[in-house]
């Protein structure tokens, strides 16, 4: 028998209970170790130790880019919302308010402009959290804006991209954002402006037949998930076993399809020295 459940008085028990936050300590995937979660958001969301890379939030990602954490949101295209009155399980609209609900985001692609050691920068972050980072019209539209964004102001634009594919309540609409985005990718190019692509845990689907896979220059954290079909998928297709760490990083580094594997801390500066070498500009 619990006394304290059971015999001691409601006033008095929840006097001695006390009261902590629910993500107090995070477990590592890899290890299996419990880290406290402010000594992990102090290490870029990055597991001590183990330098297991978790998720990392748009702003918290932004925050760490631009100079002092400063930086301007770009407003982002009104597109209608439910184009197709989609419904599954529940309805479309629903789980878009959901999505915004829970991430306080508009969609799964934002834009900033700033300043990165000094030197203009445009940059969109596409957040897995918001409906899996899902390229819908809404998510197209930001990756356009940012396109245009850099091009009107003559900045590099970093895309730092996280998508489990393109959005199925929106269905071909989706499907039209990969053309679109690359003919808009190709106006930035024409300019000759940097483009340097980020690729974050996961990148699959659609995303890699477009604008994912098109950058000047493309750096992938550690561990991270990149590739278009599921590796099951690739499995029962050919039916073969697919060698081991198929579609991580580091695979795809060492067969030529991503340019460098960077620790989270290495990417910022990594990028500056890119995009003033890319700009014919002095060091900073």
């Amino acid at each position: 028998m619990n006394w304290i459940t059971n015999l001691v008085r409601p006033k008095i028990r929840s006097l001695l209970r006390r009261e902590g936050p629910e993500n107090l300590w995070i477990k590592c995937p890899e290890s299996g170790q419990l880290v406290f979660h402010k000594e992990v958001e102090d290490n870029l969301m990055v597991i001590p130790g183990s330098e297991h890379h978790l998720r990392m939030g748009t702003k918290e990602r932004l925050a760490h880019m631009f100079d002092g954490g400063i930086y301007d949101l770009v407003p982002l295209p009104e597109v209608p919302l439910d184009p197709l009155k989609f419904k599954d399980e529940k309805r479309y609209t629903d789980r878009l308010k959901d999505a915004k609900a829970k991430t306080a985001l508009q969609d799964s692609v934002t834009v900033a402009t700033g300043a990165l050691d000094h030197l203009p920068m445009t940059i969109a972050v596409q957040d897995f959290a918001f409906m899996g980072g899902s390229l819908g019209m809404a998510a197209g539209e930001g990756i356009i804006l940012a396109f245009e964004t850099a091009l009107a102001r003559s900045t590099p634009l970093v895309l730092f991209v996280a998508s489990g594919g393109a959005r199925m309540q929106e269905g071909i609409l989706s499907l039209m954002q990969l053309p679109r985005t690359t003919v808009a990718l190709r106006r930035l190019r024409a300019a000759g402006l940097p483009y340097i692509v980020v690729l974050t845990n996961p990148t699959t689907g659609g995303v890699t037949a477009s604008y994912a896979m098109l950058g000047d220059v493309h750096i992938a954290e550690p561990g991270a998930l990149i590739g278009f079909a599921g590796a099951r998928v690739i499995e029962q297709t050919i039916r073969e076993k697919l060698p081991e760490g198929f579609q991580r990083a580091e695979y795809l580094r060492d067969h030529g399809m991503v340019d460098m594997v960077l620790h989270r801390k290495e990417i910022r500066p990594t990028i500056s020295r890119l995009c003033r070498l890319l700009m014919k500009r002095e060091a900073a």
